[in-house]
């Protein structure tokens, strides 16, 4: 087999040599160089004296010569290449020995290869001009959608965009199947986007596709999934109705979602009411059209006496649903109020210190914030406790103040209240009420307290009211876990929250994304650094309630960073000792508070309104045995190992990739192959020469674009004649198509018309024009 060499018409010249070596076997005419055009016979001849018998053999490129036609008749010697090739070019070597010794000769032979030109006879031998690789980005998506919502009927449009060297064509992928252009969908292609365009999607046509995408150097896939929306289906259920005992004429109204939500996201419901009685007229009246969530608290518009039915729509983006069923006639009662307690709004006092009022007694706790001390009012003996803000630093500062005013949003019986506030540098206060029983787990521990399910079901309904009023304010408190929830008194069972630190008022305009919080009782979308809403408390109470019951905690890990990962796979089980004991009604309670995604997680209006919470647990005595407290009191025992005086563990995001797509199917290792015939066509210019003027002495320069696969090889010619790059003619040929002749110092002689001609094996193209230079 012949040697291929790398160039076809270029070698380096070798001189001749002789290389004489021991005895007498003189070369008297030794080889010499030699050339000659591809398809013609090359032949190599010396001349050798010395005594018989001579052996002769041949080297190419070192290697010894299988092909060609050796001869020698005893003093000259021949070797004859037929009809040469360009991998026959190289370094030949005669090599002559007998028994005094032997000797060599060597000589370059040049093949030069034919012109590639198709149907065109030059006078002149040219080499082509190549398309230029300058090292560009492989072809790739740009910002391509994972997911494209259609409405029912109306034509939808799946766009991806693309960056990569034209040509490019795409074909796109259903079921398997490459999508066929026809009446009811077809493919809008060209060398920066791909569409596939679906006049008129129905059920049918949601699921997933795949677009591949091929340019001259590679190729790309990506998948989206299309969602055809409509109308949701009604609510699987009418409302269910629940009077509440703090008021005669509230009521809260829960109900079931859609079984089908349309195929997008239910964004609320209507509700509406309908009284009846002789003086009616029957008709349905709207309470709200902005319900967020599948329960709904009436207010106020109920009359004592009057009976009441009530119903709801769900909407989404497309429209509004059919109405639900009736609920059951429901009459409101006749009751008298209870007189509420009175709150006081706090106003910052930046006149006098807190010592000019209270007495400093005994330190209570220290956390990020500051130190909380026991204070007592110096007139009225009031026991009270006083959070002391670090208030060095002007951000420290803004921080408690914005602490305090939110304060005056939270008067409820279940929330901590702020008594007063003082701010003269450098001390910053705040006065609070002082809440004596301790930690509620704290307090679940102790010897003399009886810890049951129904007791678990009476703080966790005071623990969903007091965040639930939050939430009416728009609150939300983003640091709830089980130290912040204590005991009123040592006796009793009441509650209430405190620590308002990291609480913020949500801004319907402003998404809120929060970077603190404790690993264990915050939610995924904290950890993922995406907008937090209400439903970010209602995933802590989730977490409070399973310690609460179970005494190990869900989302528990060797480390913080393991615990950072349960919590964003929302990976919790129930554990099937610690929840042996637990009701059906509990586990369902947390598991619609521990879902990962925050629309599906229960509000605490519905909370309030479900099974666990609303309806009494029966006297089976399964439910009411004491629960054991042993997990719990480990539980707090590596609670107490891990502070080790940190009052907060600071968060940090957790880098959350999205992984590509991943190896090519085989319907799309398919596609590609398809694609690759697609993507190939004669020369085409996009861009055409134009006549050019220039002046003597200027540099003209004649640009053209071109497009093809394989890539075109490109001649340039004046007149008929092609011309050759020279210190003054050079050839441009870039990796986009730009293809540019560059004639420097111009002269009159130089006017003529000029052509750029493309060739590959798919055809030809030419376009020519003018150029005239001016004395």
């Amino acid at each position: 087999m012949r040697d291929v060499v790398s160039t076809l018409d270029v070698l380096a010249v070798v001189s001749p040599r002789v290389k004489k070596q021991s005895g007498q076997i003189p070369l008297k005419l030794p080889l010499e160089d030699c050339s000659a055009d591809e398809g013609s016979d090359i032949t190599l001849r010396g001349v050798i004296t010395g005594s018989q018998p001579i052996s002769v053999s041949w080297l190419h490129n070192g290697e010894a010569v299988f092909f060609g036609k050796p001869l020698f008749d005893g003093s000259e010697t021949r070797l004859v290449v037929r009809e040469c090739l360009p991998e026959d070019a190289g370094a030949y070597t005669c090599v002559a020995e007998n028994r005094a010794g032997k000797t060599s000769s060597s000589a370059a032979v040049c093949v030069r290869g034919k012109t590639t030109h198709t149907h065109t006879q030059f006078s002149t031998e040219v080499t082509p001009k190549k398309r230029a690789s300058s090292g560009t980005a492989s072809l790739h998506f740009k910002d391509p959608p994972s997911h494209i919502e259609a409405r029912l009927g109306e034509t939808a449009r799946l766009t991806c965009a693309f960056s990569g060297s034209p040509p490019v064509v795409s074909c796109w992928i259903r079921s398997k199947e490459p999508v066929v252009d026809g009446s009811e969908l077809w493919v809008e292609s060209s060398d920066q986007s791909s569409t596939l365009v679906i006049a008129e999607p129905g059920p049918e046509h949601s699921g997933r596709y795949t677009v591949v995408v091929r340019d001259r150097k590679s190729s790309a896939q990506h998948s989206l999934t299309l969602s055809v929306i409509e109308r949701p289906q009604s609510p699987a259920s009418s409302p269910v109705v629940s009077l509440l005992s703090v008021s005669p004429l509230c009521l809260v109204l829960s109900w079931s979602g859609p079984c089908y939500d349309g195929g997008s996201a239910v964004l609320g419901y209507v509700v509406e009411v309908r009284r009846k009685g002789p003086a009616e007229s029957g008709g349905w009246s709207e309470l709200t059209a902005h319900c967020k969530s599948t329960s709904y608290k009436v207010r106020s518009g109920l009359e004592p006496q009057g009976e009441y039915c009530f119903r709801v729509r769900a909407y989404n983006v497309v429209g509004v649903s059919e109405p639900s069923e009736e609920s059951p006639l429901i009459k409101m009662e006749q009751r008298e109020e209870e007189s509420p307690r009175t709150y006081e709004d706090v106003t910052i006092d930046s006149t006098h210190k807190v010592t000019d009022h209270y007495n400093i007694l005994e330190k209570l706790g220290v956390g990020k914030f500051g130190q909380v001390f026991k204070l007592t009012h110096k007139e009225t003996g009031r026991v009270c406790a006083g959070k002391f803000y670090k208030g060095r630093r002007a951000k420290e500062r803004e921080a408690a103040r914005k602490e305090i005013e939110l304060m005056n949003f939270l008067h409820h019986p279940k929330l901590v209240q702020c008594l007063g506030a003082y701010d003269l540098k450098p001390e910053m206060v705040m006065v609070m009420e002082f809440i004596a029983g301790g930690e509620l787990f704290e307090r679940i521990v102790d010897d003399s307290f009886v810890h049951t399910e129904p007791a678990s079901v009476r703080y966790m309904q005071q623990i969903v009211e007091g965040i639930g009023y939050m939430h009416q304010q728009n609150i939300i408190h983003l640091d709830l876990k089980p130290e912040n929830i204590v005991c009123v008194d040592h006796t009793g069972t009441r509650i209430k929250i405190i620590d308002f630190g990291l609480a913020s008022k949500l801004d319907p305009s402003t998404p809120l994304k929060v970077m603190h919080g404790t690993p264990e009782f915050v939610a995924p979308e904290v950890i993922g650094y995406e907008p937090v809403s209400l439903a970010t408390d209602m995933w802590s109470i989730g977490v409070i309630c399973y310690i609460l019951l179970s005494g190990e905690s869900p989302f528990q890990g060797n480390s913080e960073a393991e615990t950072l990962a349960l919590v964003t796979g929302a990976q919790w089980e129930f554990d099937e000792e610690s929840f042996e004991e637990i009701t059906d009604q509990a586990k369902d309670f947390i598991s619609s508070l521990l879902n990962k995604e925050p629309r599906r997680r229960i509000s605490c209006e519905e909370a309030l309104v479900h099974s666990w919470i609303a309806e009494p647990i029966s006297a089976d005595p399964s439910t009411t045995k004491c629960l054991s407290k042993e997990k719990m009191k480990r539980y707090l025992a590596r609670q107490k190992w891990k502070k080790t005086g940190k009052a907060l563990l600071a968060l940090k995001r957790m880098a959350l990739l999205s992984k590509a797509d991943g190896p090519l199917s085989p319907e799309a290792e398919q596609a590609l192959q398809s694609l690759e015939v697609k993507l190939q066509g004669g020369p085409q210019f996009s861009l055409t020469l134009t006549d050019q003027t220039a002046s003597q002495g200027s540099t003209a320069r004649l640009s053209c674009h071109l497009r093809g696969y394989p890539d075109p090889e490109v001649v340039w010619l004046r007149g008929e004649e092609p011309l050759e790059e020279s210190s003054r003619v050079q050839i441009e040929y870039e990796e986009d198509g730009l293809c540019t002749l560059v004639l420097a110092q111009v002269g009159p002689g130089d006017s003529d018309v000029y052509t750029c001609r493309a060739t590959n094996d798919q055809g030809k193209a030419q376009c020519s024009a003018k150029l005239i230079v001016k004395e």
